[in-house]
């Protein structure tokens, strides 16, 4: 069972920056994509990036494309996302999610879908 802890929330004005951590807790975890989602008050759960298992493919979201990279350290058990130039838009949960499937595979549309290990996220406010 792949357990996620996230870290790296809290308060940013607009135009700053933050560094999200995760940290999965399974011995095999260079065989997992692994992705961040968000959530915003009042909307529903939403994709923000994606990087596969062995960390050459990587997969943004429109709103965050140019802005936001998603990065791991398969030694350390870690997946990261850099988000840059922030937005008021932005301020939301942000959930840390590992792929059901071992070495997924698939279009990143298919992949998205199978997210469904989760951490209990870390909040982040953007002030504008």
């Amino acid at each position: 069972q792949v357990q996620l802890v996230e870290s790296g929330g809290g308060l940013v004005q607009a135009g700053g920056s933050l560094r999200l951590s995760c940290v999965a807790s399974v011995p095999t975890f260079n065989n997992y994509n692994m992705a961040w989602f968000r959530q915003a008050p009042g909307k529903e759960r939403e994709f923000v990036a994606a990087i596969n298992y062995v960390a050459v493919g990587t997969y943004y979201a429109g709103p965050v494309k140019g802005r936001f990279t998603i990065s791991r350290d398969n030694a350390k058990n870690a997946v990261y996302l850099q988000m840059d130039s922030l937005k008021p838009e932005d301020t939301a949960v942000y959930y840390c999610a590992a792929d059901s499937r071992p070495k997924g595979d698939g279009t990143w549309i298919e992949t998205i879908r199978r997210f469904e290990v989760w951490g209990r996220g870390t909040l982040v406010t953007v002030s504008s």
